[in-house]
């Protein structure tokens, strides 16, 4: 008996799924990406787009959920949203979920990369700290050696910094974001209650706090 075909997705569900982005994974972020600050700008770039293009993935969300409760299948909604309008709790609550999975995965490829360039410079002071007969090298050689791991350890603090410096334009991002998030989703809030809802408030209050 042949395999069913998968129902084809309807016209705003097309647009949406074709907008949403992966949220970011440290564990598939190479040490290149970090110690490549073109490609680590890059990948960061990339994975701010949900935030970049706010708007529009709000407005995507609304009418995700307009089609859904279209269909005979779907029960009431708790509210309409027009194409600019308040979007519905459910609706609310699905698009905060997706955003907080990207901040949080785009902390912790900051995060990753601050400790890639760390282990780097930390190696590298080790060797800077050997005596020159532990390193069996010749005297020019060892003072070519020394200068060249000097000018590394100085390149690595800066991309360190620079690394370091995305965490405040996250904090910038995440502001803003939340701050259109809140022009839809005016009367929602997330649940104080449940382990699985710990995350998620704790992201909306750091968020109001400037945090």
């Amino acid at each position: 008996m042949p395999n069913p075909q998968p129902q084809p997705q309807l016209g705003s569900q097309v647009h949406y799924a074709q907008g949403r982005t992966s949220p970011p994974d440290a564990a598939r972020i190479s040490p290149e990406s970090c110690t490549q600050l073109s490609l680590f700008k890059d990948l960061m770039r990339e994975y701010r787009k949900i935030d970049d293009g706010i708007t529009m993935r709000l407005n995507r969300t609304a009418a995700q959920f307009r089609e859904r409760d279209r269909t005979p299948a779907a029960g009431p909604s708790s509210a309409s949203a027009g194409p600019a309008g308040p979007l519905p709790d459910d609706a609310c609550a699905f698009f905060w979920t997706e955003l907080v999975a990207n901040w949080k995965g785009r902390l912790q490829v900051v995060q990753y990369c601050v400790n890639v360039v760390d282990s780097s410079r930390e190696a590298k002071r080790s060797v800077l700290a050997l005596e020159p007969k532990d390193l069996a090298l010749g005297e020019d050689q060892d003072a070519r050696t020394r200068r060249r791991l000097q000018a590394e350890v100085y390149a690595d603090e800066v991309k360190r910094n620079q690394i370091r410096d995305e965490m405040t334009v996250e904090r910038i991002i995440r502001q803003r974001s939340f701050d259109a998030f809140r022009a839809r989703c005016k009367f929602w809030t997330p649940p104080r209650t449940g382990a699985a809802n710990d995350e998620a408030r704790k992201w909306w209050d750091d968020v109001q706090q400037g945090k």
